[in-house]
């Protein structure tokens, strides 16, 4: 498994942490910026690097965008097909993303997140596999292209 990640300079410090302790569970990592604190960089553009990054590799690849709010690269990766990402803010909340609407990435909100939190987050990303019912196969495919007739 190989984890995309990037921060904008509000999730700079949380990202380091979070790839300094994702290295440590041997999982692969692509760090696609901010190499180093840039006060005036914007989240989309890192929103948008991670999705892109997903969507270029196969579906073993998971992303991990950090900004702020999470709202920033959580709006701007979902804008792209193929891309569910989910703000995460729980444990709970991230398995039932996993599982029911089969998020590949999460946007996590560096200002309301602290570490332990955001480990823990992760963790259940991680592990957690997608429930493969054709009801939530049908709802992802909705997602996708939701100017569909259904």
């Amino acid at each position: 498994m190989t984890i995309f990640i990037g921060a904008d300079h509000r999730g700079f410090e949380l990202k380091n942490k979070i790839i300094e302790y994702l290295h440590e569970k041997n999982i692969r990592i692509e760090d696609l910026g901010s190499y180093q604190l840039e006060p005036l960089d914007d989240n989309p553009d890192i929103g948008q690097k991670v999705a892109q990054a997903i969507l270029q590799n196969t579906k073993e690849f998971l992303g991990i965008a950090v900004c702020g709010s999470g709202i920033g690269v959580a709006i701007a990766a979902n804008r792209y097909k193929g891309i569910r990402c989910g703000l995460a803010f729980s444990k709970e909340q991230t398995v039932h993303g996993r599982q029911n609407d089969h998020i590949n990435m999460i946007a996590i909100p560096s200002d309301y997140l602290d570490f332990e939190k955001s480990k823990e987050i992760i963790d259940v990303f991680i592990s957690t596999p997608p429930i493969l019912a054709e009801k939530y196969i049908r709802r992802s495919r909705k997602m996708d292209d939701p100017l569909l007739p259904h």
